[in-house]
C-alpha cells in the first residue's frame, strides 16, 4: 500500500572503494569465483537524489562517461529501488537522478555505490524504515560491492566478497587514481584470468587455494590498516586480477611504471580495472604525484579514505 511520503526530495551520497588486497579461488561449479578482499571506502563519490514519481525512472549525468551506464530496467539503482519497494510493500514509484564521479566500469564500484544510495533515498523518501540489516541483506541481493557501498570505512570481503566485517583502519590513506577513458568488463577479467591460470599451470593462483583453504585476506594488510602504515601497506598489497587486466589492456602499465617511478609507494589495478590506484605516503606526496602523473597526460585524482558509507545529505 501507498504510505503518505516522509520527505519530498531525498539526497544521498555513496561512495567508490579500492581494493587493497584482493585474492581470488578457483571457478566454482555455479561460474562464481571465491574471494577474499581488503576494501576501502575512498573520497570519491556517486550522489543520487530520489523524488516521488509513479513510475520508476532513472536519469544519468556527471563528470565522467556515462554513455554506456543503462538507463532502464537493467540499471542496478532502478533494480534496488523495485527491491526496496517489493520489501516494504510500497506501490508508488520513484525517480533517481543520478550523478557519476566514480569511473564507469574501472573496478571502484561506482554502480554499486548507485545502488546503495538509492536504497537509503528510497527507505527515507518512503518512510520505510526497514533497518540497517535488511537493508545489507536486500543489498546482497544486488551485488557482491553493493553491502559494502553502504557500509563504508575499510571491510573484509570473503564469500563472494558480500560477506563482510569491518576493519580496523587508524588516521588516514591517500591515493591517486588514474582512470581510463575505456571500461573493462568484469566477468572478462574473470575469465581472462581463468585461462591465464589453465595456461601457467596454476602459476598465477596461490598454491593451497582450492585445497587447504579459502581465499583470505593477508593478515599484514590489516596489520597495516590499523597502524595507519602506508609504507607496511605497500609491501602488503595485492591483486590477483592485476595480471589478467593488464593482459586485456597492456598500455596501462607504462602508467603503472610512471606512478610507481614518480614517487608513488605502490602502485596496483584497482578490482577488476582499469583504473589504476597509487598510494601515497600523505597528502603532500599524493599531491606532487597527482601534479607529475597530469603533466605526463593521465587524469590524476588525489582521494583518501577510509570514509563514511551510503548516508542522507542536506539538499
Amino acid at each position: 500500500m501507498t504510505a503518505p511520503l516522509a520527505a519530498d526530495r531525498v539526497h544521498v551520497r555513496a561512495p567508490g572503494k579500492l581494493n587493497l588486497f584482493f585474492e581470488v579461488g578457483g571457478v566454482q561449479a555455479d561460474g562464481y569465483h571465491d574471494v577474499a578482499s581488503a576494501y576501502q571506502a575512498v573520497s570519491l563519490y556517486e550522489d543520487v537524489w530520489a523524488q516521488p514519481s509513479d513510475e520508476f525512472t532513472v536519469s544519468i549525468a556527471g563528470s565522467v562517461d556515462v554513455s554506456g551506464v543503462p538507463a532502464d530496467d537493467r540499471n542496478l539503482a532502478l533494480r534496488a529501488a523495485r527491491l526496496l519497494a517489493q520489501r516494504a510493500g510500497y506501490d508508488g514509484g520513484v525517480h533517481l537522478d543520478i550523478r557519476k564521479y566514480v569511473p564507469v566500469a574501472g573496478g571502484m564500484g561506482g554502480g554499486s555505490a548507485d545502488a546503495a544510495a538509492a536504497l537509503v533515498a528510497c527507505d527515507a523518501l518512503w518512510g520505510t524504515d526497514v533497518g540497517t540489516g535488511e537493508l545489507q541483506r536486500l543489498a546482497a541481493r544486488l551485488g557482491a560491492d553493493v553491502p559494502f557501498a553502504l557500509m563504508g570505512g575499510t571491510a573484509v570481503g570473503t564469500g563472494r566478497g558480500d560477506q563482510l566485517n569491518p576493519a580496523l583502519a587508524k588516521g588516514r590513506f591517500d591515493w591517486v587514481i588514474v582512470p581510463s577513458d575505456v571500461g573493462l568488463s568484469t566477468p572478462e577479467v574473470y575469465e581472462h584470468l581463468d585461462l591465464l591460470r589453465k595456461r601457467t599451470g596454476g602459476a598465477l593462483a596461490p598454491r593451497d587455494i582450492g585445497v587447504a583453504r579459502a581465499p583470505a585476506v593477508d593478515p599484514g594488510v590489516l596489520q597495516a590498516l590499523r597502524a595507519g602504515d602506508p609504507v607496511a601497506l605497500a609491501e602488503r598489497v595485492r591483486n590477483d586480477l592485476q595480471a589478467a587486466a593488464l593482459s586485456l589492456r597492456p598500455e596501462l602499465r607504462d602508467a603503472l611504471e610512471l606512478g610507481e617511478h614518480s614517487g608513488a609507494l605502490v602502485g596496483m589495478i584497482s578490482g577488476s580495472g582499469p583504473t589504476l590506484a597509487f598510494l601515497a605516503a600523505d597528502p603532500e606526496s599524493a599531491l606532487e604525484l597527482q601534479v607529475t602523473l597530469s603533466a605526463g597526460g593521465l587524469t590524476a585524482l588525489h582521494v583518501h579514505g577510509p570514509v563514511t558509507g551510503a548516508r542522507v545529505m542536506g539538499n
